[in-house]
């Protein structure tokens, strides 16, 4: 009932004053986001984005359900994972979302006004209430789109971080240095028993010091995956040296028998390097 190529043509019409008109009262105060952004690209980039959500919006009024959700769904996993708007807090596109439902909806009311005459009360209700019940929709599509966009990026920011708190710094003759600085968590534990392998295996590495001196934390999983770095560095023939330890990591790894028997124990790194002829 709330298809009508009138209504969709009237506001294919207005589309591009829709745009103008949103951003001449566009919030450009926000601390943060596109919407404050003085760069003319990204001004008229935010633009065009606009009004391709006017021109796929409006096909709700003429074109079949599944389609229009197909061509709507295309714009929001686009502006989902767009570089702007992931920089931008998800309270402030909502709130330009409402804003351009109340728009929609004030045009809707300019064409009542002109046509009214011609149509049931029952058919014009429809268009208030589709207008109303795709929004709902767009905002539930669009937040988990943002939503599984930026987890995204920050496993991928995760991921850089964990490989470079795992740093294999090469010495000479086939041996390297593993200096782990900061708390061990599981998390952690994880890419380090990862990351040493698949590093070790990359440079050839034939003996391995890993200095714990600037470690000042390590929980009991975390332990366990530095059991099972030394286990697995034993077992692809990697000789590896264990300096640093502070007293509290080494009860930790005494109580979870640790497999000190496959590893050379230093009090501190300069002792550990000495021994390298």
């Amino acid at each position: 009932m709330h298809r009508n190529k009138e209504l969709y043509s009237f506001l294919l019409g207005v589309a591009g004053q829709l745009t103008e008109d949103w951003y001449a009262t566009l919030n450009k105060n926000d601390k943060a986001g596109v919407y404050s952004s003085p760069d003319p690209k990204v001004i008229k980039k935010l633009k065009q984005q606009n009004n391709e959500f006017h021109l796929r919006f409006f096909q709700v009024f003429d074109t079949e359900e599944r389609e229009f959700f197909k061509q709507l769904g295309e714009w929001i996993e686009d502006i989902g994972q767009d570089e702007q708007h992931l920089k931008t807090p998800i309270y402030f596109i909502l709130r330009e979302f409402f804003r351009t439902q109340e728009q929609y909806l004030d045009y809707i009311d300019r064409f009542v006004g002109l046509h009214g005459d011609q149509y049931t009360q029952e058919e014009i209700n429809s268009w208030y209430r589709i207008v109303v019940k795709v929004f709902s929709e767009v905002m539930e599509r669009f937040t988990e789109a943002n939503h599984r966009y930026a987890n995204k990026i920050m496993k991928a920011q995760q991921a850089t971080i964990d490989e470079l708190s795992t740093p294999i710094i090469s010495l000479k003759d086939n041996m390297a240095l593993l200096p782990l600085i900061g708390d061990i968590d599981t998390t952690r534990g994880m890419s380090l028993l990862e990351n040493t392998l698949q590093k070790c295996a990359e440079k050839n590495v034939t003996r391995l010091f890993i200095d714990l001196s600037g470690v000042h934390a390590i929980d009991s999983a975390a332990a366990h995956k530095l059991s099972q770095l030394i286990e697995s560095l034993h077992l692809i023939g990697i000789q590896t040296t264990l300096s640093g330890l502070r007293p509290e990591i080494a009860m930790t790894a005494v109580k979870l028998h640790l497999p000190f028997d496959k590893v050379t124990i230093k009090s501190t790194l300069a002792q550990a390097i000495s021994t390298i002829k």
